[in-house]
C-alpha cells in the first residue's frame, strides 16, 4: 500500500508539474505572439517595462518566503506549530506588501517619467490591487505544496494565464483594441478568481494564530534571505537590460530587445527542467556518495542540456530572420541581430544554472549568492556603458560579456571544489545521441 502511494504521488505530482510548466509556456508565448500583433511597438515596449518592474516586485516577496514556508511546514505535523509558521509567513507577507505598496504609490510617477511612458504610472497604481491578491494566492500555493498537493497550484496557474490569454485571443480575432491599463485590470480579475479557488482547496490546512512569534519570524527570514537575494539578483540580471533600454533610449527599444529575450526564454526551458530534477538528486547523493557523485551529476546534466539545446540553437541561428518574422512579424525585423547574440548567451546558461543548483545542494548558498550579485552588478555596469555607446545592441553584448566572465569564474570554483572537468561536459553531450539511440530508438524497433 505504501509503495502504491509513493508511485501515485510521483505520477500525479510529476504530471501536474509537467502540465503546469507546459501550460505556462504555451499561454505565456501565446499571449506574447498576439500582443505584438495588436499593440504598437511603443505600447508593447511599455508593457515589457511594466512586466519587468512587476516581476522584480513579486520576487521581492515570493523569493523571501517560498523556500522557508514550504520547508518549515513540510517538516512538522503539529497543527500548533503549523499555525505559528503560517501566521509568521502571513505577517512577513503583509509587511513586505505594505513596503511595495508605498513604493508603487511614491515611485510610479517617477518611473513613468524615467521611461518616458505616462501610462505606466496608472498601470503600476492599478497593479497594487494585483499585488495584494497575488500575495494571498502565493501563500495559499506554498501551504498546498508543503502538504504535497499540487492540484491547486496547477489550476490557479491555468486560470491566471489561461483567462489572460483568452482575453487577448478574443481581442485579436474580433479586432478589438487593447488599452494597457485594461490588461492590468484583466490581470487583477484573473488573480482574484485564482485566489478564491486556491482558498477553497487549501482552507483545510490553514491554521492561523493572531499572535507574533518572534523566533518563527526570525527563522523564516534567516532561511529565506539568501534564496531571496539570489532570486532577486537573477531577476535583475534578466530584466535590467530592458529597463535601461526603456530609460536610456525609449520603450520601443525595450520592445525590440524583448523579442530576442522571449525566444531565449523558450530555449532555456530544458535547462530549468533538468535543474529541477538535479537539485534533489544532488542533495541526496552528497549525503550517501559524497562529492564524486555530485561532480558526475554536474557534468552529466550540463552535457545533457547542451545536447538538447545545440541543434535548435544552430537551426535558429541559420534562420534568424525567418524566426523573427514568424514569431513577431515584420515590424520587429531589427531584432534579428540581437537574437544572434542572445543565442550565444544561451550556450552559457546550462553551466550557470547547474552551477547554482550544485552549490546550493552541497550547502554553499552564500557562494551562489555572491556570484549572482557580482554577475548582476557587472551586467548593470556594462549595460549602462554599452547602451550609451552603441545603442540597443549594447544590451546584448553586455549580457554576453557578463555571462562569459561568470562562466569562467564558475568553472574555476567547480574545478577547485569538485574537480569538475569542462571537457567531460562536452563528452557527455556527444555521448547523449548514441546513448539515446541505443536505449530508446533501437530498443523500441527491436521489440
Amino acid at each position: 500500500m505504501l509503495e502504491k502511494f509513493k508511485n501515485n504521488y510521483w505520477i500525479v505530482s510529476g504530471t501536474l508539474n509537467f502540465l503546469q510548466n507546459f501550460s505556462g509556456v504555451l499561454f505565456g508565448f501565446g499571449s506574447f505572439f498576439f500582443l505584438v500583433r495588436i499593440l504598437s511597438k511603443n505600447d508593447f515596449g511599455v508593457w515589457t517595462l511594466f512586466m519587468s518592474t512587476t516581476t522584480i516586485l513579486s520576487v521581492f516577496r515570493d523569493g523571501l518566503l517560498r523556500s522557508a514556508t514550504i520547508k518549515f511546514l513540510a517538516s512538522t505535523n503539529d497543527k500548533e506549530e503549523k499555525g505559528k509558521i503560517i501566521s509568521s509567513s502571513f505577517l512577513l507577507a503583509i509587511f513586505i506588501t505594505l513596503i511595495v505598496l508605498c513604493l508603487l504609490l511614491f515611485l510610479s510617477d517617477e518611473l513613468a517619467s524615467i521611461f518616458n511612458a505616462a501610462e505606466l504610472s496608472y498601470m503600476l497604481k492599478i497593479y497594487a490591487l494585483v499585488f495584494i491578491s497575488n500575495g494571498l494566492l502565493m501563500l495559499f500555493n506554498f501551504i498546498e505544496q508543503a502538504n504535497l498537493k499540487f492540484k491547486g497550484v496547477f489550476l490557479t496557474n491555468l486560470i491566471t494565464q489561461g483567462v489572460f490569454f483568452a482575453y487577448i485571443l478574443y481581442c485579436f480575432f474580433f479586432h478589438k483594441s487593447i488599452g494597457l491599463t485594461t490588461l492590468v485590470m484583466v490581470q487583477f480579475v484573473c488573480s482574484v478568481l485564482a485566489t478564491i479557488l486556491s482558498y477553497s482547496l487549501v482552507k483545510q490546512y490553514l491554521y492561523l494564530s493572531f499572535q507574533i512569534f518572534r523566533n518563527h519570524l526570525k527563522s523564516i527570514f534567516n532561511y529565506g534571505k539568501y534564496a531571496f537575494g539570489t532570486s532577486l539578483s537573477a531577476i535583475l540580471s534578466n530584466t535590467v537590460d530592458q529597463m535601461m533600454l526603456g530609460s536610456m533610449i525609449n520603450p520601443a527599444a525595450a520592445a525590440v530587445y524583448n523579442i530576442a529575450v522571449r525566444i531565449l526564454n523558450l530555449i532555456e526551458i530544458p535547462t530549468g527542467a533538468v535543474a529541477t530534477i538535479v537539485f534533489p538528486q544532488s542533495s541526496k547523493r552528497v549525503e550517501t556518495e559524497g562529492l564524486v557523485a555530485v561532480k558526475y551529476l554536474y557534468e552529466k546534466s550540463v552535457g545533457t542540456v547542451l545536447a538538447i539545446l545545440l541543434p535548435p540553437l544552430i537551426l535558429i541561428y541559420c534562420f534568424t530572420d525567418l524566426v523573427i518574422f514568424l514569431l513577431a512579424g515584420e515590424q520587429y525585423a531589427d531584432s534579428a541581430n540581437l537574437l544572434r547574440i542572445t543565442l550565444l548567451i544561451a550556450i552559457f546558461m546550462p553551466f550557470g544554472r547547474q552551477f547554482g543548483v550544485i552549490l546550493d545542494s552541497i550547502g554553499k548558498t552564500k557562494t551562489t549568492f555572491y556570484t549572482v550579485v557580482v554577475t548582476t552588478t557587472l551586467n548593470l555596469s556594462l549595460n549602462y556603458f554599452l547602451i550609451k555607446e552603441i545603442g540597443v545592441i549594447g544590451a546584448a553584448y553586455a549580457t554576453l560579456i557578463a555571462m562569459f566572465l561568470s562562466f569562467i569564474w564558475a568553472q574555476v570554483l567547480l574545478r577547485k571544489i569538485l574537480k569538475v572537468s569542462l571537457l567531460k561536459c562536452f563528452y557527455y553531450a556527444y555521448k547523449f545521441y548514441p546513448d539515446f539511440y541505443k536505449q530508446y530508438i533501437k530498443s523500441y524497433f527491436s521489440k
